[in-house]
């Protein structure tokens, strides 16, 4: 193969994310020709209506997915939390690149963190898991939708829209953005669980073995068995971005997966912890879904989902 073809969403994080994967295949094959292929995708078109009323699952990807389908293109980069669990016949999840920091990140122009807020700050998110979290630790607070790029939000956040939003820690530091905001603060991963894949970039190809080996070498083994545990949760409950899931698996010799679901107000919340030794944690996901489910994980989402429809938040930054 001479020249590899990737295709990516055009906002600023995507671009970003894909030129760092052609920066990394351009030192793995130096004599490999990587070109970028910039595709518009529904979830980046229509700003104006919730997400849930548009299709829910795969409005980041399924655009780049048809452009791969139809030859146009041999590689995608995705943030993996943007990824559906189950992909189109002819595409596989070919890598995992290493994860970066999982944390989200209050941000505030008035006030230092989370703590700081008074009674009735109000605060933007586009994530049902958030808000989750949230309102469980803080009833008081105003919950407001968040659409648009970054550089949006970070507008809307300056010009007094909102006390404070929330984001993806990872998105702000690779773009450099955290300067901008006077306060911001990594919030605890134990204070606030992130979603399926935060933080690592997901290496979507056309299943070709050429391109296969290529991809190959993006891989991190720790972090494909983090990833499989919590794509595997997601799948078990049937999972998506119209009902507030919280799933982290953290590798070491010994791996802990975490998980919450509940209601976006935060008024029933479901919690379960599972660990196994390194060597037998490719299971873990299922096992942790299997947990929640007979705590009645499947009854609430669905009582979610009802409720998240009026008013959806999919997971973004």
């Amino acid at each position: 193969m001479d020249k590899l073809i990737i295709a990516t969403r055009g906002s600023q994080l995507a671009l970003w994310q894909a030129e760092y994967i052609k920066a990394e295949l351009a030192k793995a094959f130096p004599e490999l020709a990587v070109e970028l292929k910039i595709v518009t995708a529904t979830g980046d078109k229509i700003l104006d209506k919730p997400l849930a009323l548009i299709g829910g699952k795969g409005l980041f990807t399924k655009e780049i997915e048809d452009v791969m389908l139809a030859g146009e293109a041999h590689m995608a980069v995705h943030s993996l939390k943007d990824v559906p669990t189950e992909l189109p016949e002819g595409l596989r999840l070919a890598a995992i690149t290493k994860r970066d920091d999982i944390r989200d990140c209050f941000l505030s122009h008035r006030y230092q963190n989370l703590d700081a807020l008074p009674e009735g700050a109000v605060v933007g998110t586009t994530s049902l898991r958030r808000q989750m979290q949230l309102k469980r630790m803080r009833p008081d607070l105003v919950i407001k939708n968040l659409r648009g790029n970054v550089n949006t939000r970070l507008r809307k956040l300056a010009e007094g829209e909102y006390d404070a939003i929330i984001l993806a820690y990872v998105g702000m530091k690779r773009l450099g953005l955290l300067k901008s905001v006077p306060y911001h603060d990594p919030i605890s991963d134990e204070i606030m669980i992130p979603p399926s894949g935060q933080a690592s970039l997901g290496i979507e190809i056309v299943d070709d073995p050429e391109v296969e080996k290529i991809a190959a070498v993006l891989n991190d083994a720790d972090s494909a068995l983090a990833a499989k545990i919590e794509r595997d949760f997601v799948a078990e409950l049937e999972g998506s971005c119209q009902v507030p899931i919280a799933v982290h698996a953290r590798v070491g010799d010994e791996v802990t997966a975490r998980a919450m679901v509940g209601l976006p107000d935060g008024t029933e919340v479901l919690q379960e912890r599972l660990t196994a030794q390194k060597g037998e944690a490719e299971a873990l996901g299922k096992a942790l879904a299997g947990a929640m489910i007979a705590k009645g994980a499947k009854t609430l989402l669905a009582k979610a989902e009802a409720m998240a429809f009026k008013e959806e938040r999919c997971e973004r930054l």
